[in-house]
C-alpha cells in the first residue's frame, strides 16, 4: 500500500461516519502521526510504499474511529497552540476556540513575571501554553481529577514547561493558598445537561462528563465560585478570563458586574459566537 492508496482507503472506510472534509483531515493526521508527513510530503511522496507496520496501525485506528472514538484519543495526541498534547479519556480534547483565549491573554498581558492561575486545567493546554508564551510567567494549575493532573504533568514535561499542579475543586476554593495573582483563567464545565441530546457521539461517549456538564438550573455555578475566589486572590488591576457557553454571555457578564468587577467584556470567537468574558479586579 502506498501513501495515495492509504489516503483513499481511509476516506472510503470513514465515509459512513464522517463527511469528506473531516475524513480527509483525519487521513492527514494519520499520515503525520505514523509517517511524520505534512501535506506537502503527502503530495510529493504519494507513490511511496508504506512500511509494513503502518497499514496495520491504520486498520486498528479505523476500527476505533468507526465506533465514533475521537481521532485525538486514537492517536493519543491533540495539537494546540503549535504543540502536541497528550489527551486521554480523563481530559477534554483542546479546541481551537481555547487557542483564541490563550492568544487574548498573551496579547493583553505584556509584563513579565506575572502570577497566573489556571482553574480546571485538564490536559494542561492553557497553563502550559501561557507558560511558554508569556515572559517568565509563574503559572499554577488546578484540577479536581488526579488522572487529568497526571496527563497535564506529562504534557508539561514533554513541552519543557514549568507549571505547578495542585489537586483542588473549583467549587470549593476557599482554602486554595495561591500568592496574589495577576491573572486567573478558566475554561470550566459549561454545557447544560439539556444540551446532551445535540452533542456528537465522539464527544458524548468519550470525553469526561465532569469536565463538560452543569445542571440546567445552575449553569453559572463554576463561574460564580471562581469569580468570588478571584476577587480576593487577584491583585488590584488583576485580570479574570473565562471561556463560556455562548448562550450565557450576557448572564456571565452581569454576574461579574454584580460582584464588583470592572471592564467586563464579552468577546466573540472566530465563528462569531459569544465565547469569552474578561474582567478587571
Amino acid at each position: 500500500m502506498n501513501v495515495n492508496q492509504a489516503l483513499a482507503h481511509i476516506k472510503a472506510e470513514l465515509s459512513a461516519v464522517m463527511d469528506a472534509g473531516e475524513s480527509q483531515a483525519v487521513a492527514r493526521m494519520m499520515m503525520k502521526h505514523y509517517m511524520n508527513y505534512d501535506p506537502v510530503d503527502i503530495i510529493l511522496r504519494g507513490d511511496s510504499v508504506l512500511p509494513d507496520f503502518v497499514p496495520e496501525k491504520i486498520e486498528s485506528a479505523l476500527a476505533r474511529l468507526k465506533r465514533n472514538e475521537p481521532i485525538q484519543h486514537v492517536l493519543g495526541k491533540a495539537y494546540f497552540c503549535g504543540r502536541d498534547f497528550t489527551v486521554t479519556c480523563h481530559t477534554l480534547i483542546p479546541r481551537p476556540e481555547t487557542e483564541q483565549l490563550v492568544d487574548m491573554i498573551v496579547d493583553e498581558n505584556k509584563a513579565s513575571d506575572l502570577q497566573v492561575l489556571d482553574i480546571g486545567t485538564g490536559s494542561g493546554c492553557i497553563a502550559i501554553s501561557l507558560t511558554l508564551a508569556m515572559k517568565f510567567a509563574r503559572v499554577t494549575a488546578i484540577d479536581i481529577s488526579a488522572e487529568a493532573l497526571a496527563v497535564a504533568e506529562t504534557n508539561a514535561k514533554d513541552n519543557k514547561a514549568k507549571v505547578d499542579f495542585i489537586q483542588a475543586d473549583a467549587l470549593h476554593l476557599a482554602d486554595l493558598g495561591c500568592e496574589p495573582l495577576d491573572i486567573v483563567v478558566s475554561n470550566p464545565p459549561y454545557v447544560c445537561d439539556s444540551e446532551k441530546s445535540f452533542m456528537e457521539p465522539n464527544v458524548l461517549d468519550y470525553e469526561p462528563h465532569a469536565a463538560l456538564f452543569v445542571p440546567d438550573d445552575d449553569p453559572l455555578r463554576f463561574y460564580n465560585s471562581i469569580a468570588r475566589y478571584a476577587l480576593r486572590a487577584l491583585k488590584p488591576g488583576g485580570r479574570l478570563y473565562f471561556e463560556i457557553n455562548r448562550q450565557f454571555g450576557n448572564e456571565t457578564a452581569a454576574l461579574l458586574t454584580r460582584l464588583g468587577y470592572e471592564n467586563v467584556v464579552v468577546t466573540r470567537d472566530s465563528f462569531g459566537n459569544n465565547r469569552f468574558v474578561s474582567a478587571t479586579r
